[in-house]
């Protein structure tokens, strides 16, 4: 989703290299005659890379990672991205850089500073994996990002999507990319039936990808091309009711020479996601309030919160938030519930609240999920909390009884 410094649209550019022209439908065969010879295909390539190109200088939105070639700020801005809105990430990615310049001030950095820095982006295990790859790029390759796409695929966390945005959009490299929105245009310009997140899509979608590419290298820089390609995916060929008379490339475009842009792409249903049913213990005393970090490596890993334990009612959760911390003496009671939604599940929290005279001395072994746990300040929190953490707190803050606010 990051692009590279917009260029301005050449001068003079004719509306044929504005627009890539519309292919006519081939006519219908009739008393067995062979159908007509096709358009050329690599022609075809080469006028699609022209009207984005041109389409993209004009219409581009003017974004920070935009405006940089820094394989590193690039890469940021690629793991921030995933599965996150632009504007949601647009003041993360200036507050990081600000933090972490460069790749050696982030694998220096402490993890709790870097998880406190992305806390309430989500997805966190992209900040732990981000952080450990820094590392490992200031170990092996002397902080300095790899060109090579295999070479980038070897970090921590770099699948095929982030090596082809670095390589080409940082060093030029006709390579490659499709998320989400790439996926999208390239099943309606090419018409494919497959579900594209099917093994057979996902083969036709990078083939796609990578022809296109390759052949807009003689003329297109490969980063701006894929940027196009990726934001015409974001504003223009959207999922539903796609804008197709703003396409530059509609004339190119074979579900809309057929008529079923609105069918594609192919996705199977998602499983339903199932309910998981938690309780979350607030026990504050004066301003300090008891929370529990979480081990590395599962859901949540690395971050603080208020202990929670899987029950269906307070009742049930006793005994098991005595295990992770809570003081069988709280005088816990329920005061909200939240729902978290997860990729794979949703989380239905009741959330209980208590308030003690003093803190007593934290347990040094707690029960699975939880390592550590300690005494914080929820209003001076410079430590990695989760959005959820932050929703049981809202609740467990808001009036007594029915006037606690439902989160979602």
């Amino acid at each position: 989703m990051s692009t590279t410094p917009r260029s301005p649209a050449r001068a003079g550019a004719s509306p044929a290299q504005k627009r890539a022209p519309r292919r006519r439908n081939p006519p219908v065969e009739q008393h067995g005659a062979p159908p007509a010879a096709a358009a050329d295909p690599s022609e075809r390539d080469r006028e699609i890379a022209a009207a984005l190109a041109a389409w993209f200088d004009r219409v581009a939105r003017d974004l920070p990672w935009r405006r940089t070639r820094d394989p590193y700020a690039i890469w940021l801005s690629e793991v921030m991205l995933q599965q996150t809105r632009v504007e949601t990430v647009i003041p993360y990615y200036e507050r990081f850089l600000a933090r972490y310049p460069t790749v050696f001030a982030l694998a220096s950095a402490e993890i709790d500073d870097v998880l406190s820095l992305w806390s309430g982006l989500g997805y966190y295990r992209r900040a732990r994996v981000l952080h450990l790859a820094a590392r490992e790029v200031t170990l092996r390759h002397d902080g300095a990002l790899p060109r090579d796409v295999a070479a980038l695929r070897e970090l921590p966390g770099v699948g095929a999507y982030t090596a082809g945005a670095i390589a080409s959009i940082a060093y030029e490299q006709p390579v490659p990319l499709v998320d989400g929105n790439v996926a999208r245009v390239l099943s309606r310009i090419e018409c494919i039936d497959d579900d594209i997140r099917s093994a057979s899509g996902t083969r036709k979608l990078w083939s796609a990808a990578e022809r296109l590419v390759r052949g807009a290298a003689g003329s297109v820089h490969p980063g701006r091309f894929n940027q196009a390609l990726m934001e015409l995916g974001a504003t223009v060929c959207a999922p539903r009711n796609p804008r197709c008379d703003a396409c530059p490339v509609d004339g190119a475009c074979a579900a809309r020479a057929l008529g079923r842009q609105a069918e594609l792409p192919v996705i199977a249903p998602k499983r339903d996601v199932p309910a998981v049913a938690m309780v979350a213990a607030v026990v504050r005393s004066g301003d300090r309030v008891l929370f529990v970090r979480r081990a590395e490596g599962g859901l949540f890993g690395g971050l603080w919160e208020p202990p929670m334990v899987e029950a269906r009612a307070l009742a049930d959760a006793r005994a098991l938030l005595e295990q992770v911390g809570v003081g069988p003496d709280a005088p816990l009671r329920e005061v909200g519930r939240v729902r978290h939604i997860l990729t794979h599940r949703r989380l239905d929290v009741t959330v209980a609240r208590a308030e003690v005279a003093a803190p007593w001395r934290c347990r040094a072994k707690l029960a699975s999920p939880y390592e550590k746990a300690a005494w914080l300040d929820p209003d001076v929190l410079d430590i990695g909390v989760s959005k959820l953490a932050r929703k049981v707190l809202s609740a467990a803050s808001a009036q007594d009884g029915g006037s606690a606010r439902r989160s979602r």
